[in-house]
């Protein structure tokens, strides 16, 4: 019985785990298409004379 429970508290520690790294990239992902639209954001066109 001991091992079952073993097994499944490694389980358990396996889905956090890989919870954890999927949160991290969504949040680095995240991260990286913001900093991505900062820099590509459309600088202001200069002002054009009017003649």
């Amino acid at each position: 019985m001991g091992k079952d429970k073993y097994s499944y508290q490694k389980y358990q520690k396996e889905l956090a785990k890989k919870k954890k790294t999927e949160e991290k990239k969504k949040k680095k992902l995240a991260k990286k298409e913001a900093e991505a639209n900062s820099k590509s954001a459309p600088a202001p066109e200069p002002e054009q004379e009017q003649i």
